[in-house]
């Protein structure tokens, strides 16, 4: 995205269902189709990334093929065209794309995720947990229904647990688990309240797995986004919401997906980042992540 595309303010007024489509969206995302080049990073890399048919799950899809991996997405079963257009770049570079789709949020699930991608990939050597929901509230705790709170504990906390015991076995020494964040871990908002909690979460988690996990030789590390623009916020926000969506960043606009796919990049290369383990690395358009 050259900088005189960049928007200056926020996005059309619009409104989707979740889990959200990315040929809804106005203006489309991007997500680094026509503009990240690889450079072998990731030569022989096997990756797993939850949620991998949209938004940051599609342009860590895309850059990893690039470097050199080869990749399984998981996503929802309704998910499946976006999920088979995110295949269809990574099969363009020549590197292979496993379809794995299921909901996370139950844990037999998720070891048949892991176990198809072992499969097909022939091992692994990285997992993203990138899968996540949230949804704006308009009204008070109290009104909080127990299928939302569910939903977003399991989706964000429960399916990262239950993922990464069934992957476990399947890593070695030079590993890595990235986690997603978000901005919402250092400044939540009262209307994400409950997603805000579990990404607080995350960050806690992903300093006790790099501990526990250190010994073996597999670095664990998150990544927080500030607000990007992918399908879960016209799945989420109220339509006027997005005509100011990510304004009140300091750079003054919301992210692309493609713009955050480098630092998954950066943390899954054992070369580059070999020793980076237990942080979490911000892409906020300058919010403080600390």
């Amino acid at each position: 995205m050259s900088e005189q595309d960049e928007p200056t303010s926020g996005f059309p007024a619009q409104q989707q269902t979740l889990p959200g489509r990315t040929d809804a969206m106005d203006p489309p995302p991007d997500h680094g189709e026509h503009s990240y080049r690889g450079c072998g990073r990731l030569e022989g890399i096997r990756a797993l990334i939850t949620g991998g048919d949209s938004g940051i799950g599609r342009a860590v899809a895309i850059a990893f093929a690039r470097e050199g991996a080869d990749v399984a997405l998981s996503y929802l079963p309704e998910e499946q065209g976006d999920a088979e257009e995110t295949a269809s770049w990574v099969r363009e570079t020549g590197r292979t794309a496993a379809l794995c789709p299921g909901d996370l949020t139950e844990q037999h699930t998720c070891e048949e995720v892991a176990g198809k991608a072992v499969q097909e990939l022939g091992g692994l050597d990285v997992l993203i947990n990138n899968a996540g929901v949230q949804m704006a509230r308009d009204d008070g705790l109290e009104d909080m229904s127990v299928e939302r709170i569910d939903r977003v504990l399991k989706t964000n906390l429960y399916a990262l647990l239950w993922l990464t015991q069934a992957v476990l076995p399947h890593l070695h020494k030079g590993s890595s688990i990235i986690n997603v964040s978000s901005i919402q871990a250092y400044q939540p908002s009262t209307s994400l309240l409950d997603y805000a909690a579990t990404k607080a979460g995350i960050n806690n988690l992903t300093v006790n797995l790099a501990a526990e996990l250190g010994p073996k030789g597999i670095r664990v590390n998150a990544v927080a986004p500030g607000p990007i623009w992918t399908p879960l916020q016209p799945a989420t926000q109220r339509p006027e919401k997005l005509e100011s969506f990510g304004t009140d960043t300091p750079l003054g606009r919301a992210g692309q997906p493609a713009e955050v796919a480098p630092a998954f990049v950066y943390l899954a290369s054992p070369r580059e980042a070999g020793y980076v383990s237990g942080t979490v690395v911000g892409v906020t358009g300058g919010k403080p992540v600390f």
